[in-house]
């Protein structure tokens, strides 16, 4: 018996909510340069959690947990290869950025 069309609205919008939750935290440490106080055993083990829930969204066919999961993971990633990229750099100035463009 299929589930209801709500059912699987609620999961795009549940999808959606955690998925996004990811993106300030990339685009911070892009634009900062520096990952200092990310934990790099945290991330790990998120993204084992999120090729597991992938996994399972795949052998279940829900493409709500498919979707989701590949496009964290994807995130998740790119903060594990950017804090592992600027490892010894210093972070950028914000600061700086903010004067300029009050000026």
């Amino acid at each position: 018996m299929p589930l209801p069309y709500w059912v699987d609205v609620l999961g795009y919008v549940a999808a959606f909510c955690t998925t996004i939750a990811f993106v300030p935290q990339v685009w911070l440490v892009w634009r900062r340069r520096s990952a200092e106080g990310v934990s790099t055993i945290m991330y790990i083990v998120l993204s084992v959690g999120i090729i597991l829930w992938l996994t399972y969204g795949v052998l279940l066919q829900a493409w709500p947990v498919i979707i989701a999961n590949a496009i964290t993971l994807g995130l998740a990633l790119a903060v594990l290869a950017m804090k592992w990229v600027f490892r010894g750099q210093m972070p950028r100035d914000d600061s700086l950025e903010v004067a300029r463009l009050n000026r």
